[in-house]
């Protein structure tokens, strides 16, 4: 019994010792200092939207679910292309923000989409799961019209609102 476990741990190491060495850390000490430093950020593809940030106020939206109900406050905003909205969970997560594609205007669906980082799906922001965690959209290069947006893990229960670009 015993033999056959050092049989074993010998052809492990024997068997990572053939394994080629692919591996093995580089040798930076000699490499040149662009070498270390990290590449830029990707140029959108051919076709792609690049993000726009916002440059105007930021208005705040708090993400709610309590004894009155689960909601956005104020569900109803209205601002100004290049202005950013805060999404804010408060209480009764998870909860996110999520932009329909079938009702969001088509001329500014791609710039929308380009101007939310983090989303998980088109036009769809990542979950928040604790009080005071943040989530901003940037309506930078977005045209007027109305956004209608929801949070998907409450939108059974009409947890619903609008962003109006003027």
């Amino acid at each position: 019994m015993r033999f056959s476990g050092l049989v074993l741990l010998a052809s492990a190491t024997l068997v990572g010792a053939c394994s080629g060495g692919e591996n093995k850390p580089k040798d930076t000490a000699n490499a040149p200092a662009s070498a270390a430093a990290p590449a830029p950020a990707p140029a959108p593809a051919a076709g792609a939207v690049a993000k726009i940030a916002a440059t105007g106020k930021t208005v705040e939206v708090k993400m709610i679910g309590d004894d009155k109900g689960y909601r956005f406050e104020p569900a109803d905003v209205t601002i100004k292309t290049g202005d950013a909205v805060k999404f804010v969970m408060v209480a009764g997560g998870p909860h996110n923000v999520s932009f329909d594609p079938a009702t969001t205007p088509a001329d500014s669906k791609a710039q929308l989409d380009a101007n939310m980082d983090g989303k998980v799906a088109e036009l769809m922001g990542p979950t928040l799961l604790n009080p005071n965690e943040e989530y901003i959209v940037s309506f930078g290069g977005v045209k007027p019209g109305k956004y209608e947006f929801h949070c998907t893990p409450h939108l059974a229960m009409n947890m619903k609102g609008t962003v109006t670009v003027q």
